[in-house]
């Protein structure tokens, strides 16, 4: 059975943060806590499979590993060699997107390649990787280094993962979702010339802010009394600076409020409204919320 997507069973995209897929999580762990779904077996395999989601890409470091490995698992048919009904020769051309050549030698991957007819030379797969870095970091620049999974030649000719660490400068003011070619720096191919790396930049901001592609986007904690009635927020936005937001009667959850120049680098910020997390009640709110139950709200 195919392993589910953690990013799915968290509802985060992949280009989330650790605060943000931290909040995810939390959320979902008490949604099927087994305490609150007592003798439950659906929700008590929910709830482990949440806990291994977490696990799995809690972290940018678990996330640069599991993605990296997902990308290893796609060339070779999910289990570590060819597809079940395939020669090696097929597993060859779909990773390395070979034209109909004959690769020889199953003791290695670096066997004379037998041609009919010349051929145009080959080339790696690429690499993409994911580089997180504070928006004081990118604001900055500098040198950061990144480490990712290449395929190479051992001293036999066969083709195995091998872990490099490399280095990159960052312009300072760089943009979220910059991507950079690093040629030469991705899969060797057996009979070519290496792939490239593309290294995307990722520019985190902590709890409760997100990218909504180029729009850095801030989670507003907002009671429902305050969105149903209107009222006043207090905001703390990117730069520190708290401000208070005035919200309209009968605001919605997910509505977006734009504060122009309050985003990353001169950049556009949007407030979107959301209900605060509870991890408990007072007698007084059950009882207001069941006069309110009983009022049809």
């Amino acid at each position: 059975m195919a392993q589910k997507d953690p990013y799915s069973l968290l509802g985060v995209s992949r280009d989330a943060g650790d605060a943000e897929i931290k909040r995810a999580f939390r959320k979902k762990a008490r949604q099927y806590h087994p305490d609150r779904n007592p003798d439950d077996a659906a929700a008590e395999a929910k709830f482990k499979e949440i806990q291994e989601a977490y696990d799995t890409i809690g972290t940018a470091k678990e996330r640069n590993e599991y993605e990296q490995q997902q990308r290893m698992s796609s060339m070779f048919g999910g289990g570590g060699g060819p597809r079940s009904g395939g020669g090696m020769d097929d597993m060859l051309r779909q990773m390395f997107g070979g034209g109909g050549q004959s690769f020889g030698g199953m003791g290695g991957m670096g066997g004379r390649q037998q041609r009919q007819r010349p051929q145009p030379r080959q080339k790696g797969s690429d690499i993409n990787v994911g580089l997180n870095i504070t928006a004081k970091q990118a604001e900055q620049g500098g040198k950061f280094p990144f480490t990712f999974k290449r395929l190479k030649p051992n001293q036999s000719g066969a083709m195995e993962a091998t872990s490099v660490t490399l280095q990159t400068t960052i312009k300072p003011g760089v943009k979220h979702g910059t991507v950079t070619r690093l040629r030469g720096q991705g899969h060797d191919h057996p009979e070519g010339e290496p792939g490239d790396v593309l290294l995307s930049v990722r520019i985190q901001f902590g709890e409760g802010r997100r990218w909504d592609q180029s729009t850095l986007v801030q989670e507003v904690q907002v009671p429902y009394s305050t969105l149903m009635l209107g009222g006043k927020v207090k905001v703390k936005l990117p730069s520190g600076k708290s401000i208070r937001l005035s919200v309209a009667p009968e605001t919605h959850i997910g509505d977006r409020r734009k504060v122009p120049g309050a985003g990353y680098d001169g950049g556009d910020l949007e407030l979107e409204f959301v209900l605060p997390e509870f991890e408990g009640l007072t007698k007084a709110q059950i009882k207001a919320l069941e006069a309110l139950r009983d009022k049809g709200l």
